[in-house]
């Protein structure tokens, strides 16, 4: 059973973006895809809120975007982190392991 992006908590797309996004540009599949593999199959991210959430970050600062050649030789927008981004990355990071220590705690009964 997997999460789609609608059902994640507020805050956790902008979180997988980020992360996705962290060693290297991509395009938007190679995004979706990224998270895809890396959550060990757990969260999939539709295209009907990866585009909006990618802009919106762009917005923000967080990333950058430029035009390039798909891996399949087709015009794809890449998009990478800025070091704006690469902060609040941090921030968003040392955030979400507060929260899951917390939940650890809570349901292990510590």
């Amino acid at each position: 059973m997997g999460f789609k992006s609608g059902q994640l908590q507020p805050g956790a797309l902008d979180l997988l973006i980020l992360t996705a996004l962290e060693d290297s540009p991509a395009h938007g599949y190679a995004i979706m895809e990224s998270i895809w593999s890396r959550s060990g199959e757990l969260f999939r991210v539709e295209e009907g809120a990866l585009y909006p959430a990618l802009h919106r970050l762009q917005i923000k600062g967080w990333l950058a975007a430029e035009w390039g050649l798909s891996e399949a030789n087709r015009k794809a927008k890449y998009y990478r982190l800025t070091a704006t981004g690469r902060r609040q990355l941090a921030r968003e990071r040392a955030g979400w392991d507060r929260l899951a220590l917390g939940m650890r705690r809570l349901l292990q009964g510590e």
